[in-house]
């Protein structure tokens, strides 16, 4: 389980350490940051699957997602006893994205290239990465270090030896170096964060993909749109809690049940509800009714991620349904991590009321902080920055 995220000078994230439970809950008002942080979290994901630099380019960049503010802010900055402004940089242009377990720590750390005569001058550039035991980065404790183009990970000896000499810039060393003998821990991390699953885009207009026949396949794990989810309810019902389906449903919409029609290989969601005679096809199912069902697949995957990421999963349902999606993400909890980004109060108080891990975000003078919750003052978790 992921124990402590950390990012630097990304947006509004200065630089932020929060901790990580088996159930994370961050709420704010808008604008305090909350987006920001699910962003920099699918950025570290996108480290496995080779699409970093990519991704930042289509956010505009590095010099678009760098923290806008002065290097450094002072007490009396804060205090509004002097005005804000910059200094002459003491450090280099840097963009951190880390996080770490008990088991293993990882960071990564973005800067511009130096050479300047290529048309992709703009595209960031990965100037370190590190890979480290335990939950807080040390010298000692650093298992695999990637420095410029050269990586090189710790023998059994404790003496260094070289994976790659020539990786390139814009490559992460965990989806280009991962060996399984000289170093282990690249590949149980990789393996580890392509496990991740990122739910933000969950379709419920009238030509959804969920809301039509489609030819099913085992779907273990839910498309990020939703588009599969009458294969996914039924591989549940196979292979998976059938038993917490139903759980689910009743708990929602109580009398309610659902099946999938198969007709010639194409699945159909069909929704039994209490009091009418005819059970409900997909396309006639409110749009907050067919969220709540594609939550459910999400949630009780028979294949259940590491990390399971949610922003605002109350968009679309009526506040009367929050309680029991709490309840449904509490129980998910039990085999995923999840991280959970939301504004809504019911829902907010209802993960509260099961004792999730909540941190409530605040912005001052422009940068996001974790403000103090029912009287007590946030306790920023140990960490170190390694330097280049």
């Amino acid at each position: 389980m992921l124990e402590t995220l950390a990012v630097r000078n990304y947006r509004s994230l200065r630089d932020l350490v929060i901790p990580l439970g088996a159930l994370t809950l961050i709420t704010g008002t808008n604008g305090s940051g909350k987006s920001n942080i699910y962003r920099a979290l699918r950025l570290l994901a996108e480290t496995a699957q080779g699409g970093l630099i990519g991704s930042l380019a289509r956010e505009g960049g590095l010099t678009s997602t760098l923290w806008a503010g002065p290097e450094t802010i002072s007490r009396a900055m804060k205090r509004g006893e002097v005005r804000v402004e910059g200094t002459v940089r003491k450090k280099p242009i840097s963009l951190g994205l880390a996080f770490a377990g008990s088991d293993f720590g990882y960071s990564v750390d973005l800067g511009l290239p130096i050479q300047r005569d290529s048309a992709f001058y703009l595209d960031p550039v990965i100037k370190g990465e590190l890979v480290w035991a335990g939950r807080v980065s040390r010298p000692s404790s650093v298992l695999v270090e990637r420095t410029g183009s050269l990586v090189r990970s710790r023998s059994e000896d404790r003496k260094w030896q070289t994976l790659h000499e020539g990786i390139a810039e814009f490559d992460s060393m965990l989806s280009q170096t991962a060996d399984p003998w000289r170093a282990p821990e690249l590949l149980v991390l990789r393996e580890q964060i392509r496990s991740w699953r990122f739910y933000d885009h969950l379709r419920t207009d009238s030509s959804a993909p969920a809301r039509l026949p489609k030819i099913g396949t085992r779907t273990p794990v839910l498309a990020h749109d939703g588009g599969d989810l009458p294969a996914a309810l039924q591989t549940i019902r196979e292979i998976g809690d059938s038993s917490a389906l139903d759980d689910a449903v009743e708990d929602a919409f109580p009398g309610a049940s659902v099946s999938i029609d198969i007709r010639g290989g194409y699945f159909e969601i069909t929704m039994q509800q209490r009091g009418l005679l005819r059970p409900l096809s997909a396309a006639e199912l409110s749009d907050g009714t067919l969220r709540y069902l594609l939550w459910i697949a999400a949630l009780l995957s028979p294949r259940p991620a590491q990390l399971l990421v949610l922003n605002e999963p109350e968009t679309s349902l009526h506040p009367d349904l929050l309680p029991a999606l709490a309840r449904l993400m509490a129980k998910a909890s039990e085999r995923s991590q999840i991280f959970v980004v939301s504004h809504a109060k019911r829902l907010i108080d209802a993960l509260e009321a099961r004792g999730c891990l909540s941190l409530s975000l605040m912005k001052e003078l422009g940068e996001t902080a974790v403000d103090s919750h029912n009287g007590e003052a946030f306790e920023r978790p140990a960490w170190y920055w390694a330097g280049r």
